[in-house]
């Protein structure tokens, strides 16, 4: 599907292995520039996340991807890893990607039969993205991962935290903290401006976003979980197999 759209990813702030911050001044741009409803509310932030990454590691949790040609730890990290494919950040041909987590923006525009829509700085994928072909290509590809790196690779179920970007703009905050080696050097240059802090003043809470457990997963997509994710400050958690279910339930 053609999507007409005068916006280039370049367009927009990008340092990379600072995805959440990404998305979050991407969700601020979409909605000063009329691409989105201008308080966001046809905006979805997503965290891609798995349980195992908590359970498995040791020390601080590194923001680097994992690139399946060239691996490399900035620091002894144990983590688990979410592959995603049509990566800019990828060597190989399939674009395929170990992130510890990743963050997206999805939007729901208001009325019409028009088709939710990722936006996804780190695809190679059109910029934006209609959200099922996203899923085909990116999440759920016809094709897997060698067994050589699934031998090497602790790879977990993919979950995922959708927060009204309204919530998120208000609530996130990341002083930065797990960008920051043992000695307190930074693993990858971060962003020249200063720090996103709540409207409360949090200073810092990206790990209450990009931590998610199983018990949080819902089981259904019911009204119910529709209406929790407008008011609660971490959003709801789906499955995979639930993420197109939900947007195609949820109305902004």
């Amino acid at each position: 599907m053609e999507l007409s759209s005068s916006l280039d990813s370049s367009q927009f702030q990008h340092t990379p292995y600072y995805c959440e911050e990404n998305v979050y001044l991407l969700c601020k741009k979409l909605c000063a520039n009329g691409t989105a409803e201008a308080d966001g509310s046809d905006l979805f932030v997503v965290f891609i996340s798995n349980e195992k990454k908590q359970a498995c590691r040791t020390g601080k949790k590194v923001s680097l991807c994992y690139r399946l040609e060239s691996v490399w730890h900035a620091v002894g990290n144990k983590s688990c890893y979410i592959p995603l494919w049509h990566q800019k950040a990828s060597q190989r041909a399939d674009g395929v990607v170990l992130w510890d987590y990743h963050v997206i923006c999805v939007q729901r525009k208001k009325g019409g039969d028009s088709p939710c829509l990722v936006w996804d700085l780190d695809s190679s994928l059109p910029f934006p993205t209609p959200l099922a072909p996203y899923v085909s290509e990116t999440i759920q590809p016809s094709f897997q991962l060698f067994s050589e790196y699934q031998r090497t690779f602790l790879l977990g179920i993919r979950f995922f935290r959708i927060v009204h970007a309204p919530v998120f703009l208000r609530c996130f905050a990341s002083d930065r903290r797990h960008m920051k080696d043992s000695a307190g050097n930074w693993i990858a240059q971060p962003p020249a401006y200063e720090p996103i802090v709540a409207e409360d003043k949090t200073e810092h809470n990206l790990n209450e976003y990009n931590e998610i457990r199983a018990a949080e997963v819902s089981v259904n997509v019911e009204p119910d979980l529709i209406n929790a994710v407008y008011t609660n400050k971490l959003g709801v958690v789906l499955s995979e197999n639930q993420l197109e279910e939900f947007f195609t339930q949820v109305s902004s």
